[in-house]
């Protein structure tokens, strides 16, 4: 299978149902790639700020994303700028995509493009 995993929940809400999603992106993205599936985790819309949390070493889910690091294919370059998070972005190494040309952004990353390829994409 391949798999687009997109997290576009935001960590600075500090809630349950933000960490739950991230956890249950990363955790199925572990599982996929255990299975020998092709697995593109994305960041995008708020979801930028998580690169930047998920790198620190006393995140409880720093291990995880460790795990599936290979697969982070990149964060929507535009979102992070929207949403404050390029500069975490970048000091991760993530890749910021923009292959969406939206006016008046530096550019999006392109969901539509995982599903026209037949990637099987969720997003948390």
């Amino acid at each position: 299978m391949k798999i687009a995993i997109v997290i576009i929940s935001d960590p600075k809400s500090n809630s349950e149902e933000a960490n739950g999603r991230v956890f249950n992106a990363l955790a199925l993205a572990q599982e996929a790639r255990q299975h020998g599936d092709e697995v593109a985790v994305t960041f995008i819309g708020a979801g930028t700020r998580w690169p930047a949390e998920l790198t620190k070493l006393a995140h409880p889910f720093n291990a995880l994303y460790n795990s599936v690091r290979e697969s982070v294919q990149g964060a929507s370059c535009g979102c992070a700028a929207a949403f404050g998070a390029t500069e975490g972005v970048k000091a991760c190494g993530i890749p910021e995509v923009k292959n969406n040309a939206i006016g008046g952004t530096p550019g999006l990353l392109s969901v539509r493009q995982y599903l026209a390829d037949g990637w099987q994409t969720l997003v948390f």
